[in-house]
């Protein structure tokens, strides 16, 4: 299973190498110098803690609004016009819960959603306690998802052996002796496949039944964790006489 989380750390940090990747806040007053030298260097840059609003000098950098000076591209930033290396890549993240960007921004940027959802995380969660709790269960299910997809490839080639075959034959295929082997084959090796695919599926559904019986704990721990994330917007002064009777 495919965890976003680590996935997108990952990514970080292998743009975190050694003159790799400039991470810097939006209140840095010198950010934008950041920006002009790896714009220069053609290294990527990752703007941090923007709000709905983005600082209207990068309008030039989101467009592209690149320009030649003889055999050289460049570009303007505010007063200042550099040479635009085209290996510069420029990542922008906001911290807000649920930012409402205007369409003059959004038509100018790809907008990715990283916020989890309740299904995604308790599905991830219900991964890990299997994991832990019942390793072997995990590592064939993972091992049932590889095989699956290996045999859908290997039943797509046998599909394309057997059209390429009919293609190629040429006058009554039934006269074909090596079109009648290669379809004979094909034919056995579909249908092996196929089985296997039929045995798969009914493992499957062992395995999806095992891994409901930890599902409550998944749910629970996902439900705890949006609860969490949720108290930052709970008013202090409710949340006083909330407590009140607990005491």
């Amino acid at each position: 299973m495919i965890d976003p989380q680590a996935q997108a750390s990952k990514w970080i940090r292998n743009l975190e190498r050694p003159n790799n990747l400039s991470v810097i806040n939006l209140t840095d007053p010198t950010y934008l110098r950041t920006v002009e030298q790896s714009i220069q260097q053609g290294l990527p840059v990752l703007l941090d803690n923007v709000g709905e609003d983005i600082d209207p000098a990068l309008e030039p950098v989101l467009l592209k609004q690149t320009f030649k000076q003889g055999p050289i591209i460049c570009i303007k930033i505010g007063e200042s016009i550099i040479e635009y290396n085209r290996d510069f890549r420029f990542y922008i993240i906001t911290r807000l819960r649920n930012p409402h960007y205007l369409p003059e921004i959004a038509v100018k940027v790809t907008l990715l959603n990283f916020m989890i959802t309740p299904e995604g995380l308790e599905e991830n969660l219900n991964g890990i306690v299997v994991a832990r709790d019942r390793p072997e269960l995990e590592e064939e299910r993972q091992q049932l998802v590889q095989q699956s997809a290996a045999n859908a490839k290997a039943l797509k080639e046998v599909e394309d052996n057997i059209l390429n075959t009919l293609s190629s034959s040429k006058g009554n295929i039934l006269e074909d002796a090596r079109a009648i082997q290669i379809l004979d084959a094909s034919k056995q090796i579909s249908n092996d496949i196929i089985e296997k695919q039929k045995n798969a599926v009914e493992t499957e559904k062992q395995i999806s039944a095992s891994r409901a019986l930890y599902k409550p704990i998944a749910r629970y721990t996902s439900v705890l964790f949006f609860s969490l994330t949720e108290l930052p917007n709970i008013d202090p002064v409710s949340l006083q006489y909330l407590l009140i009777p607990l005491f």
